[in-house]
């Protein structure tokens, strides 16, 4: 347990420090943006690894008991979360998260939320507590969920500090909460190049995983243990 509380621990430390107002911009200045994703998502990654890995090595403790249903919410929700951290990563956001240069320009996902790669997170975090009834599961993916609902939170309101009076002006039709600018009519979903290919890339993992890559990551296939639930 000292383990994955560790590097839970660290993983949260790495992402909240470029989260220092300067920090990361001083850093991208001596380095180079290109150096420092390449080096930070090195990091990320390698930090992400290691947090399942001491989650499979943690004892189990069982807290509540599996059911059909908890599974169906993880079958939906985390395909839906990488989709919105595939296009999100991919297209232009002035507001939050992205691989794109920063700027003026909006990609399509914005229609859905400003922050999509932090809500794909929470989405795929979060949707993985219900069917996995233990400790160590609950200590991984709600505290991924949890942090990375409160850097939601916190990307809202650097945008509103960094983009100044423009703010307004730029934000105006979209929306922090996923799918509320649409379904309040105030703006229509429409399709870009990053969109369509974070949709076709998301849906190709998410088919790889289910027919037999989540059971070769980590040992847990879920459509198996939805058929055995039922």
């Amino acid at each position: 347990m000292n383990g994955l509380i560790t590097a839970l621990f660290l993983f949260v430390v790495l992402h909240s420090v470029p989260a220092i107002a300067g920090i990361r911009s001083r850093i991208i200045l001596h380095i180079g943006r290109p150096a420092y994703l390449v080096i930070y998502s090195t990091t990320s990654t390698a930090l992400l690894a290691w947090l399942f890995y001491e989650a499979l090595r943690t004892d189990y403790v069982e807290l509540w008991d599996a059911a059909a249903w908890q599974v169906t919410i993880t079958l939906v929700s985390a395909p839906l979360g990488l989709f919105f951290i595939v296009a999100g990563l991919l297209s232009p956001n002035p507001f939050s998260v992205s691989l794109r240069q920063s700027g003026p320009a909006q990609g399509a996902i914005i229609s859905l939320t400003r922050h999509p790669v932090l809500w794909g997170f929470v989405l795929w975090a979060a949707g993985h507590i219900p069917p996995n009834g233990d400790l160590r599961s609950l200590l991984l993916f709600g505290g991924l969920a949890a942090f990375s609902l409160v850097g939601v939170f916190v990307s809202e309101r650097r945008s509103r500090t960094r983009l100044g009076s423009r703010w307004a002006t730029m934000a105006n039709g979209s929306s922090i909460i996923p799918f509320k600018a649409i379904l309040t009519g105030r703006r229509r979903l429409y399709l870009d190049q990053p969109l369509v290919i974070g949709g076709l890339i998301s849906t190709l993992v998410s088919a790889w995983l289910l027919s037999g890559g989540h059971a070769l990551l980590v040992g847990a296939d879920p459509l198996a243990v939805f058929s055995i639930l039922q």
